[in-house]
């Protein structure tokens, strides 16, 4: 044991998992995410480093204090990081990364539920593909009960085809990808982009050469809902993605052609959609079953 923190020798790698959570979030969902990578995992985390960002409600307070004394007795290191003002998820992503003792590190939301090999796949894929700098995976999306599924996202799992489908749009899920600490420094780490930090960070490692990988397979299952259309669309939302589109044609990710067809996708889906045409379009067009 060192500083407290005991090695998962269950692990083909130590590796961290990075977390923020937040005043609005529910305290009964946060717990099991916390319970879905750890007790029900079999790979266990080495460390969890969760990045309190801005005061939350006793409810999650009770949870973190509760993971703190069974990661005492447990194989894992839990983290909390507190911060007194709400900094926005780029930020505190970036605060939980420097945090995070490891090598490799984890991602993970507040409100989802890990598949239980999820950490022993991505771990055998970076362990024998050492070239390999971000490994991800699909998302079966469900309301309620995680049984009431909703939607699937599929993502290419190949780095070329990976790396074309980043000129339309994010490449990964986020909440379930793995990747190497020191392929994010290179890359200038997370910056503050609202709602496409992810999105953000990954151009930039493809424009540093980063090799990319998703496995093909469900790794997370994710809760949404009407907030989560609501949230993709508006005038925020879509100028946020238009400067994200305007830095890739700057750098030659994609051409005049592609940035036009692009936008226009984005002005009709975020702005011209209402919540409910926005989502039909996710579950009919976008999404799969």
């Amino acid at each position: 044991m060192k500083n407290g923190c005991a090695t998962n020798t269950l692990s083909v790698h130590p590796f961290s998992v990075a977390m923020c959570v937040y005043a609005g979030d529910n305290a009964e969902w946060f717990e099991q995410a916390l319970q879905s990578i750890t007790i029900n995992q079999t790979v266990k985390p080495d460390e969890i480093v969760v990045v309190v960002d801005g005061p939350v409600p006793k409810t999650i307070r009770n949870v973190i204090h509760k993971y703190m004394e069974i990661s005492a007795q447990e194989s894992f290191c839990f983290k909390p990081v507190w911060l007194e003002k709400n900094r926005g998820l780029g930020n505190a992503l970036r605060i939980a990364v420097s945090h995070c003792k490891y090598e490799i590190i984890a991602r993970m939301d507040s409100d989802d539920i890990a598949r239980r090999d999820r950490f022993k796949t991505q771990l055998e894929i970076l362990h024998l593909n050492p070239h390999i700098d971000v490994v991800g995976g699909d998302i079966s999306e469900f309301i309620g009960d995680k049984h009431n599924v909703v939607g699937k996202r599929t993502l290419p799992a190949a780095d070329k085809e990976i790396k074309r489908y980043a000129k339309r749009r994010c490449p990964f899920n986020h909440m379930t990808v793995m990747y190497r600490k020191t392929a994010v420094m290179k890359a200038g780490g997370y910056l503050d982009w609202f709602w496409n930090e992810d999105y953000y960070l990954w151009i930039r490692m493809q424009e540093r050469g980063m090799v990319f990988a998703n496995t093909g397979t469900v790794l997370v299952d994710v809760r949404v809902g009407e907030g989560m259309y609501r949230r993709r669309g508006g005038w925020k939302y879509y100028k946020s993605e238009i400067r994200l589109q305007k830095y890739m044609l700057n750098h030659k990710l994609i051409g005049y052609g592609t940035y036009l067809i692009n936008c226009c996708k984005r002005f009709i889906f975020q702005i011209l959609f209402t919540n409910q045409m926005r989502e039909w379009a996710y579950k009919r067009l976008i999404r799969s079953k």
